[in-house]
């Protein structure tokens, strides 16, 4: 840890995707972690249902992707509200969603970091917080005797009702729902087989997917039947529900796990507060329209964790946690955003039928379709990085190459989560600027195997000379063979990873 007083590094309040996502990251960049989850132990509710491209790639990024490949299922379609997407299998190694249980995603994320090193304390609620210029302390509640630890930093990642934001006084704007939905997994012996999978009637819609032989996820939502946020939900809500907006409840029995949720959409005012962040759910809770909220989870870990641990390490001044609310907050936005339309375009109605019938006949475009599939897979997201390379603030793509250690593309180069300076035209210049960042940045001197590298929302491009790769995936700086500018190299090396070594 090397900070005196100190119980670790970072206290994480939530053992869920985004916690423990971050936790890998802060563990991978050497920083110690602490996770206080108050569950005794992992739920097991299936909740989301999915991984997008984006987040696939993160994890391929990692070397874990397959981890989660062999437990889903790819899907070769998505949809927005509803209305099928078709994917571009050129602008992804990863371009399909992955239908797999957050179940399954919090229990592979947890035997990863058990192997890094993550120590995980359960029963365990974050009940208060102090933080003054050195670090922060955090009062808990156990099974046992109330405890308290000291950390240089405390991130929230507690979920919707986030008691760390509530603590730290993080305003929490938004809109308020309009609608109830009920989500449940079940089984539904009288489901007929030509069903497909989601119904739209007079009083709501409703769907019914199968995850596995014999139980289905099924979801009701009915508008303008706004439940009460701590009012109990039961399994004879859900059948009572389904019969509501379907006639039937389909022989619906032997319920695994019943919830509920709204169109309730709301966004921290500011992702930190000092020595305290916030990330996931406690940053932003929306309509799960399109399966979002996980891969927007686990982005924002991605995008603070070798930040957050830069900083303990005491290798970049700490303004350089600003740049994760710069970055991230637009993309939540966003996120609310589209999630807002969606819940409108599924509302019942003779009006809402008329737009989304107008609305069909427009994803038939390919602009269209390539619009909102982008703005669902977040591959399109570009930082704001300054920089007139088309690269500099998006995701790298994952190109092939040909490199001297047998790396063979892009992502292999990320897998320790270290920044990468990858050299493709073997430039004096470029390694020469580097050299006072070898301790932190990675130079790699490889060979593109194609001459124009695939960009989504731009086509594709021709393949940069060289370029600054962050530990989150994201273009810092890049050159064209043409314009290697060494002094914008040295002044990115310096904004994203700390002041040069001396001598």
């Amino acid at each position: 840890m090397g900070h005196t007083g100190m119980d670790t590094d970072v206290v994480i309040a939530g053992a869920g995707p985004t916690g423990l996502m971050l936790a890998c990251e802060l563990r991978l960049a050497g920083a110690d972690v602490v996770v206080a989850e108050r569950l005794t132990e992992r739920s097991g509710e299936s909740r989301a249902g999915g991984i997008h491209s984006r987040t696939l790639e993160v994890l391929d990024q990692r070397g874990i992707v397959d981890r989660f490949l062999v437990e889903g299922q790819l899907q070769p379609v998505g949809h927005f509200s509803g209305l099928y997407l078709d994917f571009d299998e050129s602008e992804s190694r990863h371009p399909y969603p992955l239908m797999i249980l957050q179940s399954a995603i919090e229990r592979l994320l947890e035997e990863w970091a058990a192997e890094l090193g993550v120590r995980i304390r359960r029963s365990c609620e974050v009940s208060g917080l102090h933080q003054d210029e050195t670090g922060v302390t955090v009062e808990l509640r156990t099974g046992q005797a109330p405890a308290t630890l000291r950390a240089r930093y405390l991130v929230g990642c507690d979920g919707g009702r986030s008691t760390v934001r509530k603590l730290a006084g993080i305003a929490f704007p938004g809109t308020e729902p309009t609608m109830t939905a009920l989500i449940g997994d079940v089984e539904l012996p009288d489901l007929p087989e030509d069903y497909v999978w989601v119904r739209r009637t007079p009083g709501g819609d409703y769907s019914a997917i199968a995850f596995e032989p014999g139980w289905y996820r099924v979801i009701t939502s009915e508008f303008d039947r706004v439940a009460g946020r701590d009012e109990p939900v039961t399994f004879e809500q859900l059948r009572e529900s389904l019969i509501r907006v379907a006639g039937t409840d389909f022989g619906m029995r032997n319920p695994r796990w019943v919830s509920r949720f709204s169109d309730a959409a709301r966004q921290a005012a500011h992702y930190r507060q000092g020595r305290v962040l916030l990330a996931g759910d406690a940053a932003h809770i929306h309509f799960p329209a399109g399966g979002q909220g996980l891969n927007m989870g686990v982005q924002d870990a991605v995008n603070l964790g070798w930040k957050l641990a830069s900083v303990v390490r005491g290798q970049a001044p700490e303004s350089l946690l600003d740049t994760y609310h710069a970055e991230r907050h637009p993309v939540g936005e966003r996120v609310l955003h589209n999630t807002r339309a969606q819940s409108a375009l599924v509302r019942p109605g003779p009006q809402t039928d008329a737009l989304r019938d107008v609305f069909s006949s427009l994803m038939v475009f390919d602009d269209v379709n390539q619009y909102l599939r982008h703005m669902l897979t977040a591959l399109d997201i570009r930082y704001p990085i300054d920089g007139d390379h088309p690269l500099v603030g998006r995701r790298v793509p994952d190109a092939d190459l040909d490199a001297s250690d047998g790396v063979t593309r892009v992502h292999e180069l990320l897998h320790s989560a270290r920044p990468v300076l990858l050299d493709l035209t073997g430039s004096a210049d470029v390694a020469a600027a580097a050299k006072g960042w070898s301790d932190r940045v990675d130079l790699v001197e490889a060979r593109s195997e194609d001459g124009h590298w695939p960009v989504p929302a731009l086509g594709d491009i021709a393949a940069p000379a060289a370029l600054l790769i962050r530990p989150d995936g994201h273009v810092a700086w890049a050159a064209t063979a043409e314009a290697v500018d060494t002094t914008a190299l040295e002044a990115a090396l310096a904004t994203w990873f700390g002041p040069a070594l001396r001598g």
